[in-house]
C-alpha cells in the first residue's frame, strides 16, 4: 500500500519537479496537489497553464485533479500521510504553514529555507547525515505531536560540494573557498521567461552565499541533547553567480586540511563512498553517489547533470592548489538533487526507516 502525499506548493517550479519526479513513484502517490488561493478549484493543468516549465506533458494522473488551497491544513492533513512543500512566500509565512502541518499530525519533508536552521529541525542530504532524524523525538516535544515534524532539504549550491568533501573530513577540513555557477531554474526561470540572461552573468545571488557558509556547519554538526549543533569547521568562503544555464549547478573549490591526504587516496574514497540510500536501494537512490571524471573538461552542466537520473554528483579536475591543498570542480543537478528529487530521496529514506507511517 502505498503513502499518500500531498505536494503544497504544485504549481511552482520545484512543485512541477514533484509532480514530474512522483508520477509512477513506487512508494509514493500523490492525492493532493495544493498552492496559493488564486489556483484553488481549478484543474491543476489549468492551473499550471503556460507555466509548465518542461518539454514533457502535464503527467497524465494529475492533469485533471483539483488543486486545493494550501491554507486548508486540516483539510488535507485528513487526505495525506505526509506531504512535500515548496511554496513561494515569505520565510515568517513559510515557518506558520510548515508548522501547522506538523501540528495536524502530517510529516512535512520542505525544499524551503525558512526552518533550516532551527536546530531540532533536520537539514539532510540523505547519504550524509541521516542520523540527524535523532531530533525529530525533540521537536515532536516543543510542538506536542505525536507523529508530525518538519524536516528540510539544504540549499541547492551546496549539493555539489559537500558531498565531495564528506569522505575527506577525517583529514581535518580547515578551508574552504568555493565559487558557484548556478542555473537559471535555481531562481524559478527559464530561458524563455527570462530574457536579460541571455548572453549574461549575474554576480549576485540574494542570501545564497550565507547558506552556502553556513548550512554545510549544520549538516556536519553533532547531536547533542535534542538539538543540532553545527559544526566550528571548515571556515567556507563562498561567491555565488547566476550563469546563463537552464538546470545544473557547477562549483569550484579549493581546500586546506590539517592533514593533506594524497591524491590517490582522494580519489579512492570518493569511488567507495556509499551512504544508507544506496545501501538500502531506495527507488530515488543514484547506483553510485559520487562519479570522478578524468578527463580535463569533464564534468560539464549540459553532458554530466543527469548523471543517475540526477541524482549522482560528478566531479572532476581534482590537483593541488599553489594556495591550498587541493582544488576540484563538482556539479549536481539543482532541481533534481538539490530540490525536488533530494527531498523525494529524503522522504523515502525516512519512510524506510519509520519516521513516516501510514495513518
Amino acid at each position: 500500500m502505498k503513502y499518500r502525499v500531498g505536494i503544497i506548493g504544485a504549481t511552482g517550479m520545484v512543485g512541477q519537479r514533484f509532480v514530474s519526479i512522483l508520477a509512477g513513484h513506487p512508494w509514493f502517490d500523490v492525492t493532493v496537489l495544493a498552492a496559493s488561493s488564486r489556483s484553488a478549484g481549478q484543474p491543476y493543468i489549468d492551473a499550471v497553464g503556460g507555466r509548465w516549465a518542461f518539454e514533457w506533458p502535464v503527467p497524465e494522473g494529475v492533469r485533471e485533479m483539483t488543486v486545493t488551497d494550501a491554507a486548508l491544513v486540516d483539510k488535507i492533513a485528513s487526505q495525506v500521510d505526509f506531504v512535500f512543500c515548496a511554496v513561494d512566500m515569505p520565510k515568517d509565512q513559510i515557518r506558520e504553514l510548515e508548522t501547522a502541518y506538523a501540528r495536524a499530525e502530517t510529516p512535512v519533508v520542505s525544499n524551503n529555507s525558512a526552518l533550516r536552521m532551527a536546530d531540532d529541525v533536520p537539514m539532510m542530504i540523505p547519504e550524509i547525515n541521516f542520523g540527524h532524524a535523532a531530533v525529530i523525538k525533540a521537536q515532536r516535544k516543543r510542538l506536542g505531536t505525536k507523529s508530525g515534524f518538519v524536516t528540510c532539504k539544504p540549499n541547492c549550491s551546496i549539493q555539489g560540494y559537500v558531498p565531495a568533501l564528506e569522505p575527506l573530513r577525517d583529514f581535518g577540513l580547515e578551508k574552504v573557498m568555493v565559487a558557484t555557477y548556478q542555473a537559471i531554474s535555481g531562481a524559478g526561470k527559464t530561458l524563455r521567461t527570462w530574457p536579460e540572461m541571455t548572453d549574461n552573468v549575474i554576480p549576485y545571488i540574494g542570501g545564497e552565499e550565507q547558506k552556502s557558509e553556513q548550512e554545510p556547519l549544520k549538516i556536519w554538526g553533532s547531536v547533542e541533547g535534542g538539538r543540532i549543533v553545527p559544526a566550528v569547521k571548515p571556515v567556507i568562503s563562498a561567491q555565488c553567480i547566476r550563469v546563463p544555464v537552464s538546470d545544473g549547478h557547477m562549483a569550484a573549490v579549493s581546500v586546506s586540511f590539517a592533514k593533506k591526504p594524497p591524491r590517490d587516496e582522494i580519489l579512492a574514497r570518493w569511488d567507495a563512498f556509499e551512504g544508507l540510500p544506496q545501501k538500502y536501494k531506495l527507488p530515488s537512490a543514484p547506483e553510485k553517489f559520487l562519479t570522478y571524471f578524468e578527463e580535463d573538461n569533464r564534468p560539464q552542466t549540459k553532458l554530466d547533470r543527469d548523471l543517475y537520473r540526477g541524482m549522482g554528483i560528478a566531479i572532476g579536475r581534482l590537483r593541488e592548489d599553489v594556495l591550498m591543498d587541493y582544488k576540484f570542480v563538482s556539479l549536481s543537478h539543482n532541481t533534481l538533487r538539490g530540490a525536488a528529487g533530494g527531498a523525494v530521496l529524503t522522504a523515502e529514506l525516512l519512510a524506510h526507516e519509520g519516521w513516516i507511517a501510514r495513518k
